[in-house]
């Protein structure tokens, strides 16, 4: 029988990667680092056969959250052994439905590490590239909470309750949640900051 040993939330900003980005910048989201760093050896613990992640973009939506969590993943130069996922148009709840789906043709005896790729609301500072909207912090609370407290369904709706949120994680994350549907867990916020006017979330699926 397959196992999902794993599952977290990344965020996605270029700035993230020790190529990008200046000093002042890192130490804006040093919370989102050390989290990510925290993860990473999280994943490394479990010792996944396989890491399925899903993202809205191609490059660097894979390449940070990759860069972080799959540094040590004893497989990453094995074809096949990171499988993505683009997440971009369609309905949240039809990406859980895909997650369903695939998860029940999980290969036995393999152990998976999910990763969704994404950043929450574009909108949550006026001085922000993309600006303030009303709906971006409101998204952002209501994701975090009805993550913890697995309110699967009202997640899937929040496109619909928050249109102007301007954000590019939902679908990645619903598409993981349909994996987790019949899974046991907790989740934990690792860290959430918005420096630049763009939720960057970290949160890790403890797997009971």
């Amino acid at each position: 029988m397959s196992r999902i040993v794993f599952a977290a939330i990344s965020p996605h900003p270029p700035l993230l990667l020790p190529a990008n980005g200046e000093d002042g910048e890192k130490k804006m989201v040093r919370k989102t680092i050390s989290s990510l760093e925290m993860l990473g050896q999280k994943l490394k613990e479990k010792d996944p056969d396989e890491i399925i992640i899903s993202s809205p973009h191609l490059g660097w939506g894979f390449d940070v959250p990759l860069f972080f969590l799959a540094k040590e993943f004893k497989k990453k130069n094995v074809a096949g052994a990171i499988r993505t996922y683009l997440a971009i148009s369609g309905e949240p709840h039809d990406f859980f439905q895909e997650g369903e789906r695939i998860s029940e043709k999980l290969e036995d005896g393999k152990k998976y590490a999910l990763i969704a790729s994404g950043d929450l609301s574009h909108h949550l500072l006026e001085s922000g590239p993309y600006g303030f909207k009303a709906d971006g912090p409101k998204f952002d609370h209501d994701l975090m909470t009805s993550l913890k407290e697995r309110k699967t369904e009202n997640i899937l709706k929040l496109d619909e309750k928050y249109p102007e949120a301007g954000e590019c994680g939902l679908r990645p994350i619903s598409f993981i949640l349909g994996f987790l549907n019949k899974v046991n867990y907790e989740t934990e916020i690792l860290s959430y900051e918005f420096p630049f006017g763009v939720g960057y979330l970290v949160a890790n699926f403890t797997i009971l």
